[in-house]
């Protein structure tokens, strides 16, 4: 019963705590994220997100390619 109730609290934590301080900082918003930062700062955060952007598509890519190596082989 010990080990269910370990768990059980846990999971409730895990779950419910960060609903809870999701809730306090309220919703994840990006629109105007970069509104009054200075240019050069907006402009680094716009190649930042294009960077992960691509390494996101060349791991996608990198998978498939995997992928059809293996179904072909």
């Amino acid at each position: 019963m010990a080990k269910f109730q370990d768990r059980f609290a846990a999971w409730f934590h895990e779950t419910f705590d960060d609903v809870w301080f999701r809730s306090m900082i309220g919703p994840a918003q990006v629109k105007g994220a970069v509104q009054g930062c200075d240019e050069g700062a907006r402009e680094q955060w716009k190649r930042d997100i294009e960077n992960r952007k691509r390494i996101t598509r060349e791991q996608r890519d990198r998978k498939r390619a995997e992928r059809a190596a293996r179904s072909a082989g």
